[in-house]
């Protein structure tokens, strides 16, 4: 997800601009909508799920909620912002954007695209009626469900398909990211989950869940294609740049969270026994890839301070720090609400903490970054 702000390009222009953090390597306002890529859209999925955690806590309090509504809210409006500075990115710079599909490493994060719409409309579920009305919320939720979920598609199979037929990707290539385009279906057999306990029983409803869980199978084998390949090259070829280490908390994923809502829309939506195996699945699926999301938690960790202590530059990257660990709180507080464990739920808890810690830190440091003002370029 790391940010190319511009190619190589000749000497700057004879009169100063003030440079902006991140965007410090432009030399006219311009290039800000130049520079910009699909990657920052994991500030949207990163944001949005700090609210939609808050809901599956197992306790509620109004100062929560309207903690994660305004979360929630904030991440809205973000999401306005990056796709009018996307439609305006692919009007003035189209070589550009073309450029990031010819790119192995930019074109992974298209991925976050579609995860962006779908972790809002989630939102809309959980929040909306309150602030939207039932009725709107609803059909906002629906329409960036779809949005998401179309695109999510796309980039499942289009991604792949460029990197097999176009891209030239080398044996130390694999990295985390590669998950990046694969994920959506899973968001999106989650966020439509959530959807489905809004419609009545009947075809439409039955119809709606049996395309979640083809969603979740899309993404859960394609996963599990790219897992083995992402260890190999971690010890074989090691992490790689400083930069990159980040991104491996993209493996913690999503599907324990996928199968607990699928599990609660089941009932109502196809006959027994069908309903019921969905909720002895979302306990003997859920328990064992969770223990497996633990392991690699604390991995990420451990290479990711060792990493800190030799310097790891701020990237666009340490938002993966939060919408994977988002993942990990909401798959947790699904088995506690099925399981009512108490220690899972001091868990959740404990990692929920840790969500909204490392959301404030990557949001300060975003904002920080793309807005602190440097020293002026000077003439050349």
């Amino acid at each position: 997800m790391t940010t190319h702000l511009r190619p190589p390009a000749a000497a700057a222009p004879p009169h100063a601009f003030v440079r902006l953090g991140l965007l410090r390597g432009l030399d006219t306002p311009g290039d800000a909508v130049r520079s910009f890529g699909p990657n920052w859209f994991a500030a949207v999925m990163g944001t949005g799920i700090v609210g939609g955690a808050a809901a599956t806590l197992p306790f509620r309090s109004p100062l929560l909620t309207a903690w994660a509504t305004g979360v929630w809210g904030l991440a809205s409006a973000l999401l306005v912002v990056l796709v009018a500075a996307a439609v305006a990115h692919r009007v003035r710079s189209p070589e550009r954007a073309r450029a990031h599909a010819a790119d192995p490493v930019a074109v992974q994060s298209y991925g976050a695209v579609a995860m962006a719409f779908m972790t809002v409309g989630a939102g809309a579920v959980q929040f909306g009626p309150a602030v939207l009305g039932a009725p709107a919320a609803l059909a906002t939720s629906a329409v960036l469900w779809l949005v998401g979920t179309v695109f999510g598609l796309v980039t499942a199979v289009g991604v792949p398909y460029l990197m097999i037929t176009r891209h030239t990707v080398g044996p130390d290539a694999v990295s985390p990211a590669w998950l990046l385009p694969v994920v959506p279906p899973m968001v999106s057999a989650a966020d439509g989950a959530l959807l489905v306990v809004h419609l009545a029983p009947g075809q439409g409803r039955t119809t709606l869940l049996l395309a979640c869980v083809a969603l979740f199978g899309m993404s859960l084998f394609a996963t599990l294609a790219l897992l083995p390949q992402i260890w190999h090259r971690l010890v074989v070829h090691g992490t790689g740049p400083a930069a990159a280490v980040p991104t491996l908390w993209i493996v913690l994923g999503q599907s324990v969270t996928a199968a607990g809502l699928l599990a609660n829309a089941a009932p109502g939506s196809v006959p027994e026994p069908y309903a019921g195996a969905a909720a002895v699945i979302a306990v003997v699926y859920g328990v064992p890839v969770w223990g497996f999301a633990m392991l690699w938690l604390a991995l990420a960790a451990a290479v990711t301070l060792r990493t800190i202590r030799r310097g790891l530059p701020f990237t666009l990257t340490w938002w993966s720090f939060t919408f994977p660990l988002g993942t990990c709180v909401t798959g947790t507080n699904l088995l506690v609400e099925r399981l009512e464990t108490p220690a899972l739920a001091v868990v959740a808890t404990a990692l929920y903490v840790l969500l909204v810690a490392a959301w404030l830190l990557v949001g300060a440091r975003t904002v920080h970054g793309a807005l602190a003002r440097s020293e002026p370029a000077r003439p050349a």
